[in-house]
């Protein structure tokens, strides 16, 4: 098979992840039989240096033209770099959204699952994580307060500021159904989390979700406010399956969630379309601080190379692959910083994605 893939290197420790998963990617090729051409495209950072502007049009339109996107990571030290000097619209993070806008990818899915292996690095007790959880966190991605009209100024002589928050039926409707479908491959239970008891916003999405439940009879669907579900995820996590909300409530949880997993280091994302077309990427940030050090933790990176070969190139049993090569260094005792115990080895960037590469 022939796959087009658009990569994104990023910023901080971008290019260092996605030089490792392009290893495992490589790897998988060279085992079944396919081929990955890759495309380099600028965003960030490393875009404002060189065109002014954090995503470029030409940009966009590269991604357009290729099967899917990988995706390292974007932004920099807020508080000292020069990418921060200028409006909110020039900034890294824009071309993020930007790019997301761009290719309709309005449905964000990230994974929370807690490896055995790496139940002493989660921060919840024994008996609280029990047999372990496994969730998907469906977030709706380009409506809501981010994407809403937005202004600051002087209103009776005090400085204001307004975001505004918007959904339609049709944005709600069609995450629901993503969500849906998801959780009829799953263990058939979906949790729409909002904030019904003040919002007009969450009242109208809980209306559509149940609209599009009664198409799902087999699913059993149970609402709940996103301040119970931020207590809950630390409370009994394993009591999720897909969890469903809005724009910003999920760019909140789903970070709690990544971080009850032992490190953000672990998870993947995937962000999609109404087509096979997503964009794949790393649930944590740049880490500027310890870019170009070999100490990042290439493995969520490399698990969002193998959503991409599942969900945009139907590839299940290389996928599969993947992620059991991915079990095996854990269960034979590598570990990259952020997750190291004691009793285990410790390895960098580079000898992770290898370690990784050769189990396939």
């Amino acid at each position: 098979m022939e796959c087009k893939v658009a990569v994104i290197p990023g910023d901080g420790i971008g290019p260092e992840i996605i030089r490792e998963a392009k290893k495992v990617l490589d790897k998988v090729g060279q085992t079944y039989g396919h081929t990955f051409h890759y495309t380099e495209v600028l965003m960030g950072g490393c875009s404002i240096d060189a065109y002014g502007v954090p995503l470029t049009d030409e940009a966009l339109e590269t991604a357009k033209a290729n099967d899917a996107v990988l995706l390292g990571a974007v932004g920099g030290d807020v508080g000292n770099s020069r990418w921060y000097q200028v409006a909110p619209n020039l900034r890294p993070e824009a071309g993020l959204l930007a790019i997301r806008k761009g290719l309709n990818l309005f449905a964000n899915m990230r994974p929370a699952y807690l490896y055995k292996e790496l139940a002493d690095a989660c921060p919840l007790k024994k008996e609280i994580i029990g047999n372990g959880f496994d969730m998907v966190i469906m977030r709706e991605l380009t409506g809501g307060l981010y994407f809403g009209e937005r202004y600051t100024k002087e209103i009776d002589g005090l400085m204001t500021a307004v975001d505004t928050l918007t959904y339609n039926e049709n944005e709600i409707r069609r995450i629901a159904v993503k969500a849906f479908d998801i959780a009829m491959k799953r263990r058939k239970k979906v949790t729409s989390v909002d904030k019904a008891n003040v919002l007009d916003s969450s009242r109208l999405w809980r209306k559509v979700v149940e609209e599009v439940a009664k198409d799902y009879p087999e699913v059993t669907l149970n609402h709940m406010l996103v301040d119970n579900c931020a207590m809950q995820l630390v409370m009994n996590p394993g009591q999720f399956d897909v969890v469903l909300t809005e724009n910003m409530f999920g760019d909140i949880l789903s970070d709690e969630a990544s971080m009850i997993t032992g490190s953000i280091g672990m998870l993947s994302s995937a962000s999609l379309n109404e087509t096979k077309f997503g964009m794949y990427e790393p649930s944590h940030g740049s880490a500027p601080d310890i870019a170009g050090k070999d100490i990042a933790n290439p493995i969520a990176t490399v698990l969002s190379a193998a959503m991409m070969l599942r969900y945009s190139f139907d590839l299940d049993q290389e996928a599969a692959a993947v992620e059991a090569a991915v079990q095996k260094v854990l269960t034979e005792g590598w570990r990259t910083a952020d997750i190291m115990a004691e009793g285990c080895t410790k390895v960098g960037t580079t000898e992770m994605g290898d370690l990784i590469a050769a189990r396939i």
